[in-house]
């Protein structure tokens, strides 16, 4: 990963906890604390598969169908 794209990632790592923890505390709007909640989850995924969300739940293509 190129270091804009992990700079990135560590800016929602903090900043999406402290948005839903904002959203309970009803600090921030609950949508933005939804949203915070949501990219933590898929963070969390990331950190314990080892591999990006996107290939997560990227359904793979089944060649098998194609040749028959």
């Amino acid at each position: 990963m190129t270091e804009h794209t992990d700079t990135v990632k560590n800016f929602i790592d903090v900043f999406a906890p402290l948005a839903a923890i904002g959203s309970f505390l009803e600090l921030i709007s609950p949508i933005f604390g939804l949203i915070g909640a949501i990219l933590a989850l898929m963070r969390i995924a990331e950190m314990v598969t080892g591999k990006d969300f996107v290939d997560l739940i990227r359904r793979k293509k089944d060649t098998d169908a194609i040749d028959q």
